[in-house]
């Protein structure tokens, strides 16, 4: 049973800019929480630095504003202490995929159960528009002096290379398909990664709403706008590994890269990779130390009355020499 949406919502006053995908993305945030009905003191929004930053503001369940680039390895930290927590974290394309890159490569390694999501406006919204990793080669938005000279980074290609186990796009003006996608990535028994094209009306003069919706796009005979975005599932895509094998996975793999490629005329939003077969990291430390699950770190007691109970002698021992 659904929860009250508002009670996802904070009192914070929001000051993103009018007409900011921003905004479509934080209600599909708090629809989603309120949908799955997850507890708001078992759920918490890590945010690094940039716009997308003060999600974690905007989202009434334990908020964590983190540092530049660093959002996954606290929300894994966090995820890992105590398994209970819905985790998400939020963060920039330059954020996430800039110096937060070998933060995202390794996080694809791990498996962690949570999910990361990119609010992907290819400038750095915050700092006055310069070209983020996401910003496609010889593009010149309204405040580079010069068109862009650095090839931009494939976000969900990436994800793939990465590790990631489910791996999705959305569109910020599509708030109820981006709800099902955080709700299914939420869901998902793995490290799922949801890349979010999200407009920004004061910086990227060329990937606007409008562009998304294909205003200048005109159907040679209708003459009526073409979008550019469309659902992989409506084009009857399957994204899921369903059976434990090579031949399988490497199917699925090669099919999500291949989508991930199409830009242009034709931008698919979706999940383009879904695979449940890989072990999630708290499964595979359990595997190691029996008892994790039923007595993680957020859970042991460490002190009573102001003093340590904690019995660190093995470890010390351990560092003689």
């Amino acid at each position: 049973m659904a929860s009250n949406l508002s009670d996802y919502k904070t009192e914070v006053h929001n000051d993103w800019c009018p007409g900011c995908g921003d905004f479509g993305i934080v209600s599909a945030i708090q629809m989603a929480l309120a949908e799955m009905a997850i507890p708001r003191h078992k759920a918490a929004i890590f945010s690094g630095v940039g716009c997308s930053g003060k999600t974690s503001h905007y989202v009434n369940v334990y908020g964590i504003h983190t540092l530049h680039g660093r959002v996954l390895p606290f929300a894994q930290g966090a995820k890992l202490a105590n398994p209970e927590m819905t985790v998400v974290a939020a963060g920039g394309d330059g954020d996430g995929l800039g110096i937060g890159a070998g933060h995202f490569v390794a996080a694809g390694r791990r498996n962690v159960d949570m999910t990361y999501l990119i609010f992907n406006n290819a400038v750095y919204g915050l700092t006055k528009g310069q070209a983020s990793p996401t910003l496609k080669l010889g593009l010149k938005t309204k405040s580079l002096p010069e068109p862009n000279v650095n090839q931009s980074v494939n976000p969900i290609a990436l994800a793939i290379a990465s590790g990631f186990t489910f791996v999705a796009r959305g569109y910020a003006y599509d708030v109820r398909q981006l709800k099902d996608l955080i709700i299914a990535a939420v869901k998902h028994k793995g490290l799922s990664f949801l890349d979010v094209l999200q407009p920004c009306p004061t910086y990227n003069d060329i990937n606007t709403r409008d562009w998304f919706a294909g205003m200048d796009h005109l159907d040679e005979v209708t003459k009526k706008p073409r979008p550019r975005i469309y659902k992989l599932e409506d084009a009857g895509y399957d994204p899921i590994v369903h059976i434990d094998s090579p031949d399988e996975e490497n199917e699925k793999l090669t099919q999500a890269l291949i989508k991930s490629n199409e830009w242009d005329d034709k931008i698919p939003t979706g999940i383009f990779y879904k695979n449940e077969i890989i072990a999630p990291y708290d499964e595979r430390i359990a595997d190691r130390i029996p008892n994790y699950v039923e007595n993680p770190p957020a859970y042991q007691v460490i002190s009573s009355n102001g003093k340590s109970i904690t019995d660190i002698s093995k470890v010390l021992d351990s560092l003689k020499v």
